[in-house]
């Protein structure tokens, strides 16, 4: 009971960008989930790991507590340390953030195409002016 008025307690004092989710960086990429499991496991139950393996994922981490509180004991505790010889970095997972970088992607994707477009569509011009010119 002493332990879940501690919570209910604490539960106001939270931050709000705290939760469940945390999102790991800087992993070695030869590191496996057991190992996560080992490392993360020791601040409580961890609901799952999801490790990156694509080429721009690899060295990074999802991991999902069963409690806030291990969450952040997680953080508070990981953040900085040191797995075969890199420091971790231990973020609490924001969708938000992620949303407007892959947003942010995709609007450059778009970008680039546009301009390719403009290109190919200037040295058609170019080509038909010139084509024109010799002509009279």
């Amino acid at each position: 009971m002493a332990e879940a008025t501690r919570k209910a307690g604490a539960n106001s004092r939270l931050p709000p960008e705290v939760n469940r989710i945390l999102y790991v960086r800087n992993l070695p990429f030869k590191i496996t989930s057991e190992e996560l499991y080992e490392i993360f496991g020791k601040f409580g139950a961890v609901y799952q790991i999801r490790l990156g393996n694509a080429r721009d994922t690899r060295g990074t981490a999802f991991v999902v507590y069963e409690d806030i509180y291990d969450a952040k004991s997680a953080v508070d505790h990981l953040s900085g340390f040191n797995v075969g010889g890199r420091y971790l970095v231990v973020l609490y997972y924001q969708p938000a953030k992620f949303q407007r970088r892959i947003d942010a992607e995709e609007k450059k994707k778009e970008l680039e195409e546009l301009r390719r477009q403009v290109k190919a569509k200037k040295a058609a011009i170019a080509a038909s002016e010139g084509g024109d010119s010799n002509e009279g």
